[in-house]
């Protein structure tokens, strides 16, 4: 396993680390608490010293399951990080009550990675409003919090911004090849880093889309490397070359996910790309961003729908449509195992204002309805 310093803290920390957003699911959507457990353990076990959970995640479940994990003498071998929700909260005393349920849930003393989650220019209004920062200061104060961070979903010029803003001990922003210049960005990466911010990374694999389904004229391009490597290769070499990239955050379902992306990780030259290598890898940046419309990543942040529509899932079977140059079954899939389509979108946008993709979803709701019609 390879590990950069986290300069503010003071504390190697694992290149991966292992995120808790997209644990193993059962057949009925609730979260395989033994295989996850048994993913997160084998992950601390190869050298992951750095658990990622979010008050949101899998409905709580994440946190609960995740605290499972660290008995037996796993909590002293990793930085726990967990987020604030601030739009779940009403008041103040809904905000300390979720802080502290996340404790509860976690069944710990103290959070070593304490997030503002979410930031957004909204949100952080309300986090002025409801006094969040003082409150997290009192807990780090009283042991309960070790560092104090924030994790980011909006514009570059706001981002600097916050990094202004507050003595923050690191970040955390999405970042992929795909996402060069979207939100913070490679720009927002370097600002922070050169502001003193260890920086960890969302997102490398897109959610994997960049590496669950790989358009034929993408991988015509990844046919033309001199070395072969795999689509979640390229996409993690991509991030380490970037010196002032700390971590990189992978939610990991599956034990053959946590143990590729592992080797992957601990190669020497995990961080070395080539001059062709580096335009390699644009070109097929540049055909995805030609081929996929709604750089959706399945957070399911916008759930749920008034109307009930699984928005992730037509928003994903729209974007196949058009990098799968119009698949019959991608049609028939559409038509026949969603219950609501496109069409049922009433066009109210409160989706639109949850996304962290900052997504246009209502016209992604007309669109897919125009292409398989309804």
């Amino acid at each position: 396993m390879q590990y950069r310093k986290f300069n503010k803290i003071d504390k190697d920390v694992s290149l991966l680390g292992m995120g808790c957003m997209r644990l193993p699911q059962l057949e009925d959507g609730s979260v395989d608490e033994a295989e996850a457990i048994d993913i997160i353990r084998s992950a601390i076990d190869a050298g992951v010293n750095y658990v990622d959970t979010a008050y949101t995640y899998h409905g709580g479940n994440s946190e609960k399951v995740l605290g499972k994990a660290l008995k037996d003498g796993y909590r002293e071998k990793v930085l726990l990080a967990d987020k604030m929700p601030i739009w779940l909260a009403k008041d103040e005393e809904q905000m300390k009550n979720i802080f502290y349920k996340q404790l509860e849930r976690l069944d710990v003393d103290c959070i070593d990675m304490y997030l503002v989650h979410n930031v957004s220019v909204p949100g952080w209004k309300r986090c002025k409003k409801l006094n969040l920062m003082p409150f997290l200061e009192e807990m780090q104060a009283q042991g309960k919090i070790k560092h104090i961070g924030f994790s980011f979903h909006d514009k570059l010029e706001f981002f600097k911004e916050m990094i202004d803003e507050y003595d923050w001990k690191f970040c955390q922003i999405q970042l992929n090849f795909m996402d060069k210049n979207f939100q913070a960005g490679v720009e927002g990466l370097k600002y922070a880093a050169e502001k003193g911010l260890d920086v960890i990374i969302m997102e490398p694999l897109k959610g994997g889309r960049l590496t669950d389904f790989v358009p034929p004229t993408v991988q015509k391009l990844w046919d033309e490397a001199e070395t072969q490597k795999t689509p979640a290769e390229w996409a993690f070499k991509w991030l380490a070359a970037f010196p002032e990239v700390k971590l990189m955050l992978s939610g990991m379902s599956s034990r053959q996910q946590l143990m590729q992306n592992i080797e992957t990780i601990s190669k020497e030259d995990v961080a070395v790309l080539t001059d062709s290598e580096r335009s390699l890898i644009d070109r097929v940046s540049d055909e995805y961003n030609r081929l996929i419309k709604y750089s959706c990543t399945g957070c399911q942040y916008c759930l749920p729908c008034p109307q009930k529509l699984e928005i992730p899932k037509i928003i994903g079977y729209y974007n196949d449509w058009n990098v799968y140059e119009h698949n019959p079954s991608t049609k028939f899939e559409y038509n026949t195992w969603l219950v609501k389509h496109g069409s049922d979108c009433i066009g109210c946008k409160a989706c639109e204002e949850k996304c962290p993709q900052s997504i246009p979803i209502a016209q992604a709701m007309k669109d897919a309805a125009d292409a398989f019609g309804k």
